[in-house]
């Protein structure tokens, strides 16, 4: 048999096998400082950085989206530290509920990254606060709707939005968590000044 091409072989790169910059020390770097993940105190710091860090772009718009949605009603009826303290706060406590009761709807000792706890927590103040959702609550007062039936009616609705609106792989505990504390602060109008 002839060969017709050239006598030598073609060069054909190999992966690298040598560990990158970022897996050795870029991305251990990034979850030190960023992720929220059990046990929470071991990093306390963790309770704020995670709540501004995001794992990709895709995910940073995602967020950005609903809190630009959902937060200029908020911010405009008040103060900027007042929102500032608002977004940390319930992005920290649904992120630090999410990993201790994370496992029980996800694999247990999964870190929290980002603000969709503080997002929800938006969406649920601007669902509460606003004039249609009191001349709602006047409406079932005087119909006589028992307060725990209301109360249970909300939760389901919660949980429904959160299922609805989480995508795959997201922090449903935080979602949830994020939702309730925006509702109860919007009942009692919290950021109002």
């Amino acid at each position: 048999m002839r060969r017709t091409g050239p006598t030598r072989p073609v060069h054909r790169p190999r992966p690298a096998t040598a560990p990158s910059f970022f897996t050795l020390v870029a991305a251990p770097l990034a979850r030190l400082l960023f992720v929220l993940s059990p046990p929470a105190v071991a990093k306390p710091w963790t309770l704020g950085t995670s709540v501004y860090a995001h794992a990709g772009v895709g995910h940073l718009l995602a967020n950005a989206v609903v809190v630009a949605v959902a937060g200029v009603p908020v911010a405009a009826g008040t103060t900027r530290a007042r929102f500032h303290g608002f977004v940390l706060a319930t992005g920290a406590l649904a992120g630090l509920t999410q990993v201790w009761l994370g496992g029980l709807v996800a694999p247990a000792g999964v870190g929290v990254l980002g603000t969709s706890g503080a997002a929800f927590a938006l969406v649920g103040y601007v669902a509460v606060a606003n004039p249609a959702a009191a001349a709602l609550g006047r409406v079932v007062d005087r119909i006589g709707v028992p307060s725990r039936v209301a109360a249970l009616a909300v939760g389901l609705l919660a949980v429904f939005v959160t299922l609805a609106f989480s995508g795959p792989g997201s922090a449903l505990v935080a979602h949830l968590v994020g939702l309730l504390l925006g509702a109860g602060a919007g009942r009692v109008r919290l950021l109002a000044v």
